[in-house]
Order: C-alpha cells, then structure tokens, then sequence
C-alpha cells in the first residue's frame, strides 16, 4: 500500500448501486467533505474488510465514487443493494491508470520524447490524460482526444487542460458532467 498523507481515514456505510452495466458505491456527503479534493483522490482502504487501492471519481457535485470491479465485489461479497462498511485513506502515490488500447497504441508509435515524458509524469498526470480521453462516446471526439494527447505531449503539455476536474467524466454514468441517479 502506499503512504498516507497523514489526514485521517475517512469511515462510512455506502449502499451499492448500479448505474447502467456498472456497480458503484457512493460516498456520503459528509465523507467526501472530509477528502482533500473535490476532484479525483487516490486512497486505500477497505470495503467491508477487504483492502483496495483505487481512485475515487468525483460526481460533480462535490461529491465521491468508486467502481466496484467484480474481483473487488466478490471477495467484498457485495452487489447492488447491499450496504458495505467502507474505509478510505487519502495516499500520496496514485495506483497507475488502465491505459485504453487506443491511446497506449499512439503513445507506443509516438517518437521517443514523448514515451518518455509519459514515464517521467505522475500517476495522477497520467490519470488526467486517460480520464479525458474516455470522457467521450463519441468516436471521432476519442480519436482526435488521442492526437491531440499526442500533439500537447509533443509540445511540452504535462497534462490536459479545458475540462472540470471535479466533474465525472465517465460518459456511461454522467450527464452534463454529474453522476446520474441509479436505476
């Protein structure tokens, strides 16, 4: 696990719920007020006594989730409904993002300079980048997104700019940049 940053964990009781093919669970209120950053946080913790490591998403109303994934779920035996005892502790050094094929794909053709900026960034620099790319359905706004990853890089850019960092981004969860209710 990696280290703290010396603020206090953060505990609370969260119901799973399911948003589209995704389960998640939302943090309360007065949880995410307790985290430094109204935009992504990378913590660890654990959900109903299992530990992870993960980064929370913000819902863009100052507020926190996280995708349960169905290893987590599983070991947590946790589905949509049920109610999870969390824990979650800000840490200072962010997991490494899951690169989407696309943009792992320009970046391994992209010249030398730039694969090797994007060893030299941090985790959370490169979650931006990844977090931005996915923040669009549409396929020709991902693809352009990818060259234009590739063409700030090229410039110097260290992370992307123009977007709210305290929005969600997912677009198979939000609508005009806030997590959508349940179904």
């Amino acid at each position: 696990m990696s280290q703290s940053t010396g603020i206090a964990a953060v505990r609370f009781d969260a119901k799973a719920e399911t948003i589209g093919k995704s389960t998640i669970v939302r943090l309360p209120e007065k949880a995410s007020k307790k985290l430094p950053s109204r935009g992504q946080v990378a913590v660890q913790g654990t959900i109903n006594g299992r530990g992870f490591q993960t980064v929370l998403e913000p819902d863009g109303d100052a507020g926190h989730w996280m995708r349960l994934d169905g290893k987590l779920g599983k070991t947590a035996a946790l589905s949509a409904g049920d109610t999870a005892t969390v824990e979650v502790e800000p840490v200072k050094d962010w997991p490494e993002p899951k690169v989407p094929q696309d943009l792992q794909s320009a970046l391994a053709a992209a010249p030398q300079k730039i694969q090797e900026m994007w060893k030299d960034i941090t985790p959370m620099a490169r979650w931006e980048w990844v977090r931005w790319v996915n923040a669009t359905l549409n396929p020709d706004t991902r693809r352009r997104r990818v060259e234009v990853t590739i063409s700030k890089m090229q410039n110097g850019k260290r992370r992307p700019c123009c977007f709210n960092l305290a929005g969600c981004t997912d677009p198979n969860l939000s609508k005009n940049g806030r997590l959508i209710a349940s179904t």
